[in-house]
């Protein structure tokens, strides 16, 4: 009898759960935006916006320090609101934009700051130049979709970044150096 012993204890331990292992989440483009504002010669508030992007969560939720999440779009999706203020940012002044030109977000490292907060630590590459920033992060739902009827999430993050450190610092400091972000995304569950 207790040489059945070794293969019943296989058995009950092929059958134990598996650690948990973050889940694929990829972002909802119609409902994700980057806000980004600069002050304007002391005058007004400048107002861009970034949306329709790409981009995947690996979501843990029962250990959200192992998630991480990857974003990438065009330069050119940038919205300003005005035709000439976009064709200024994309000109040498600012991005020398090409049409392929990408802006690449890649988390290294979370730490949970709260029970429903985190910094998120990651590269940022814009205008060909990288460097790591920190988003204060918010998980602000996840759930069922009421409509898609899928798991879903919903992100927001802020940080402030500096346009020299982009070799972007164009009139600073008459125009802000410093350019505040504002993050707001959604994500479903992938199949």
């Amino acid at each position: 009898m207790t040489r059945f012993a070794p293969l019943a204890l296989i058995a009950t331990l092929a059958a134990a759960p598996a650690f948990a292992v973050p889940e694929k989440y990829t972002l909802d483009s119609s409902h994700s935006q980057i806000v980004f504002t600069y002050n304007h010669l002391g005058y007004s508030t400048g107002y861009g916006m970034f949306s329709g992007f790409a981009g995947e969560i690996a979501f843990d939720q029962a250990d959200p320090a192992a998630s991480s999440v990857t974003v990438s779009f065009p330069v050119k999706t940038m919205l300003t609101g005005w035709q000439e203020r976009f064709d200024h940012f994309m000109s040498a002044d600012f991005f020398g934009a090409t049409d392929d030109e990408m802006v690449t977000f890649t988390s290294t490292a979370i730490e949970v700051t709260g029970e429903t907060t985190a910094k998120i630590t990651g590269d940022l590459t814009l205008n060909d130049v990288t460097k790591t920033v920190v988003l204060d992060a918010v998980l602000n739902q996840v759930g069922d979709h009421p409509m898609a009827n899928k798991p879903w999430a919903g992100f927001s993050a802020t940080t402030t970044l500096l346009r020299s450190d982009y070799n972007l610092g164009q009139f600073a400091p008459f125009v802000s150096d410093e350019v505040q972000v504002q993050i707001s995304v959604e994500a479903m569950k992938a199949e």
